[in-house]
């Protein structure tokens, strides 16, 4: 097993635990391998989704930037300048202006990749959430709370929304906080994410290489559930999130927030981010340094973290059938951010989902920047010396 992926770029002393089974890996070295994959299952959404119009959105805004000059004048100058290049301008139609249009194009054709990785303990909620989250019922066998070990638990579906076809792959935690000890709980996740940085690595350095139908599985965004005590974070959260906020984009959401009263929930999300912030946790946030979504996710950076209520089942309310809970003392709707923030997550990864998956490429830059280091692997300098980072 490598050294862990330490938080200031470096690499920790390996843990001492094997993983169950190890694959080959560059320099002789062995990695924890991944769950068994079974074949993506297509499905195609129910009217209502949002994802694939967000994708197209944003792909198009991103490619409007790029070529409508999203850098002021000056900086530009000074970048062509710095690059040594020479800004000319064209006396006539060229017509390399369709290139937006053929990203476009292939972006559609060849599809959009999601990973999500969901941490919690048994029956707080992963899988309704998630089913929730994209209107579908992933169909997920119930867990059972007698396991010697924690295990993770990979699915792939193909979603198609539209024209926009999604490979989604849910990677869930079994048997998560159920075995007495608990102190190595979050190892074999921490393997799991590292074997994915692994083998995508492995794919990069082939000699012969196909990364662009390559299924990538580094993690893009991980939904941690906090149990709703309305008391404080356990130590399993602390260490667990601790150890992946350097390699992963960590959302954490309080799971079956409906058992707890609204008071005691703002009071917990609180509670929740300063025992974070005093203890060094890095959480994901959206960014706001682009104009067009600054503003929503200034105010969804305020929601953090989640509230979330998930279910598939459908309860008469009115004249109409909506996905809810149904409770002795009343109704939750899962789709009424009044009840809970399931739709403010949602949204939440609709809209950044292209920023989870660039930070997702920078912790990955880390991890091979050490994988390489400890190979030998050195960039040398204009003076022939090795080149520190």
């Amino acid at each position: 097993m490598p050294g862990n992926h330490c938080r200031d770029g470096g690499t920790a002393p390996p843990s001492g635990r094997e993983a169950p089974t190890c694959s080959a890996r560059p320099g002789g070295g062995a990695a924890a391998a991944s769950p068994p994959r079974a074949p993506p299952r297509r499905v195609a959404l129910p009217f209502g989704g949002s994802f694939g119009r967000v994708l197209l959105s944003l792909l198009s805004s991103l490619i409007l930037c790029l070529c409508g000059g999203a850098m002021a004048a000056s900086d530009t100058e000074e970048h062509l300048q710095n690059a040594g290049c020479r800004t000319l301008s064209l006396s006539a139609h060229v017509g390399f202006d369709s290139l937006p249009d053929q990203l476009i194009r292939k972006s559609i054709k060849h599809g959009f990749c999601f990973n999500i990785l969901c941490i919690g303990e048994t029956g707080i909620g992963k899988s309704a959430l998630v089913s929730s989250l994209f209107n579908t019922d992933f169909e997920d066998s119930p867990s059972t709370h007698f396991l010697s070990s924690v295990r993770l638990r990979a699915q792939t579906f193909e979603l198609q929304e539209s024209n926009v076809l999604l490979k989604l792959t849910v990677v869930k935690t079994v048997g998560f906080g159920d075995q007495m000890n608990k102190a190595d709980s979050y190892q074999p996740i921490v393997d799991y994410v590292d074997a994915q940085f692994e083998a995508y690595l492995e794919e990069e350095l082939k000699v012969i290489r196909s990364l662009f139908s390559y299924h990538d599985t580094r993690i893009h965004v991980c939904l941690y559930f906090i149990s709703p005590t309305g008391r404080s974070l356990k130590t399993i959260d602390l260490l667990t999130m601790r150890s992946l906020d350097s390699k992963v984009n960590i959302i954490p959401v309080i799971g079956k927030a409906d058992s707890i009263s609204k008071t005691e929930l703002q009071e917990f999300k609180k509670k929740i981010m300063s025992e974070l912030t005093s203890n060094g946790i890095r959480v994901y946030q959206c960014p706001t340094d682009d104009e067009t979504v600054s503003e929503i996710n200034s105010i969804t950076n305020g929601y953090l973290p989640f509230a979330v209520v998930g279910s598939m089942e459908k309860v008469k309310i009115g004249n109409k059938m909506e996905r809810a809970r149904q409770y002795p003392w009343g109704i939750v709707k899962v789709e009424n951010e009044n009840h809970c923030d399931t739709i403010k997550l949602r949204r939440m990864l609709c809209i950044n989902m292209e920023d989870l998956k660039d930070k997702t490429r920078a912790y990955y830059e880390s991890y091979r920047r050490c994988r390489l280091e400890k190979l030998g692997c050195r960039d040398i300098g204009p003076e022939n010396k090795s080149v520190r980072y």
